[in-house]
């Protein structure tokens, strides 16, 4: 594709993020610091909040949504897991800290954010998994949030034509 600004190519790796992309990048960084303490304490939240506003790249990022994201999913994190732990293929333990904050925002869009298209919140979480997660776990995160949205935003998948 050609960018309007000097006809240079612009391929998908080195397209500008957006600032939601970049919220829900910050947003896994902190639920993984959160997730490694091992402690489903709701009082770290301020202090890995307040470490990632820190971050060199912060501003690029929307800030409302890295932190609905990152306090949503730390606080909802048990009925969120709740949701999603019928589709893994492991016991919840053995998730890396990578999947498991990948599938606590993707869950979390899905079930609190519906104004956020299903295939918008799925989307996001593969690419989180492909830059963050291991060799194939984007195909992991994809098919555990896909059986998830197929059960709680039922109308709106069944109405979206199948690609």
């Amino acid at each position: 594709m050609n960018n309007p600004t000097h006809g240079a190519e612009v391929s998908p790796a080195t397209a500008p993020r957006s600032a939601r992309r970049r919220a829900r990048e910050l947003a896994l960084q902190g639920l993984y610091a959160w997730l490694v303490r091992d402690t489903d304490s709701l009082q770290d939240a301020g202090e890995i909040e307040a470490h990632l506003r820190d971050e060199d790249e912060f501003d690029q990022a929307d800030a409302v949504w890295f932190q609905t994201l990152l306090h949503g999913a730390m606080k909802d994190a048990a009925s969120l897991r709740d949701k999603f732990a019928p589709f893994i293929d492991r016991p919840l333990a053995e998730l890396s800290p990578i999947e498991h904050g990948i599938l606590l925002i993707g869950s979390y869009e899905l079930v609190y954010h519906v104004e956020v298209p299903y295939r918008v919140a799925i989307n996001e979480a593969v690419e989180l998994a492909k830059s963050f997660g291991g060799t194939d776990g984007f195909k992991f995160v994809n098919g555990v949030l896909d059986k998830l949205a197929a059960q709680v935003r039922a109308p709106e998948t069944r109405a979206t034509p199948r690609r």
